[in-house]
């Protein structure tokens, strides 16, 4: 029943999405067919190399707190994952990570804790990276100043001691008793390691607007000009993501799409602004399912080559969830 709950929520949000991204599309009289989608595959693989940082920073967090994962374990995990962020509330994530990962190598509780970990120190960089580049080049300081506070927001409860406390304030030895080893794990290294990947990661996702931005008719300059601006459309995605992030909001619909706007205001028209937005998330998304197809498919296909051995049994890749 937990099972098709899950999937019953998260089909909701993606379909949610998608209506609500189509009513951008008709509101603007964007017209679809009028793309140049070899643009928007770049914008998918640059998408694609963008996370794959935080996929490799979750993968060594885990291991750093004691866990045993293999890395298409993690790798399946983080992709399917995903998709719980089009759910309200973002719950789903850390549901969806923790069930797929967990095993007799990896412990419930420090899958969990891990997901946290893993995805505040991906939102604390994006909005330090905006920050960083947002003082250098925009007179937007209200902006300037939301970045900061996203990031403190985000970054503070991933600093190392103060993350240990919080976890003996929420009492999780109680759930794990080995829980307090485990967290010694996410230290000054491991952290320092994951924000110079990730910062290399929001570098890509700013690529992929570039190339979204590309894909568009009314957009007529070229790809490198745009490249040329990377920096803002970093900044510009970064802080849209993060700020999207922490509405809960699924998606961040809404809130992206008004950052977007203000921030790219000064280069493009605001309904170039809007429509990207919401194009993007279009790619972000069909990327998203296109991968986590992918990977379950496969897991299927050696699970189910698996239970034809004499001690194996019949594959089902959500069975973990069911006992969630």
């Amino acid at each position: 029943m937990l099972r098709i709950a899950v999937l019953g929520l998260v089909t909701w949000g993606i379909l949610r999405t998608v209506h609500q991204a189509e009513q951008e599309f008709t509101a603007h009289r964007f017209q679809i067919w009028k793309v140049q989608p070899q643009w928007l595959v770049l914008a998918g693989f640059s998408y694609l190399a963008g996370l794959l940082p935080c996929w490799i920073f979750w993968h060594r967090t885990l291991c750093a707190m004691g866990q045993r994962p293999h890395w298409s374990e993690t790798l399946r995990a983080f992709w399917i994952g995903h998709l719980g962020k089009y759910v309200p509330g973002k719950a789903m994530v850390v549901v969806l990570r923790t069930s797929l990962v967990r095993s007799d190598r990896v412990d419930t509780t420090v899958a969990a804790t891990s997901v946290f970990v893993e995805t505040l120190t991906m939102m604390a960089v994006g909005a330090f990276v905006s920050a960083a580049i947002l003082l250098a080049i925009s007179p937007n300081w209200w902006l300037t100043l939301l970045a900061v506070g996203l990031m403190i927001g985000a970054g503070v409860p991933t600093f190392p001691p103060l993350f240990r406390q919080i976890v003996r304030w929420l009492q999780l030895h109680r759930a794990n008793p080995r829980i307090d080893r485990a967290i010694a794990g996410v230290d000054f290294r491991l952290m320092g390691t994951g924000w110079v990947f990730i910062s290399i990661g929001w570098v890509f996702l700013g690529i992929s607007l570039a190339a979204t931005l590309r894909s568009m008719p009314t957009v007529d300059i070229s790809f490198q000009q745009l490249l040329g601006q990377l920096p803002l459309l970093t900044a510009s995605v970064g802080l849209a993501m993060v700020a999207g992030f922490l509405s809960l909001i699924p998606g961040g619909l809404g809130v992206r799409d008004w950052i977007l706007m203000t921030l790219l205001a000064s280069q493009f028209d605001p309904g170039v602004a809007v429509v990207s937005a919401v194009l993007l998330r279009a790619v972000w998304l069909l990327s998203e399912l296109v991968v986590s197809a992918i990977l379950y498919m496969d897991a299927y296909r050696v699970r189910r080559h698996a239970s034809h051995e004499p001690a194996g049994a019949a594959f089902d890749p959500q069975d973990d969830a069911d006992d969630t």
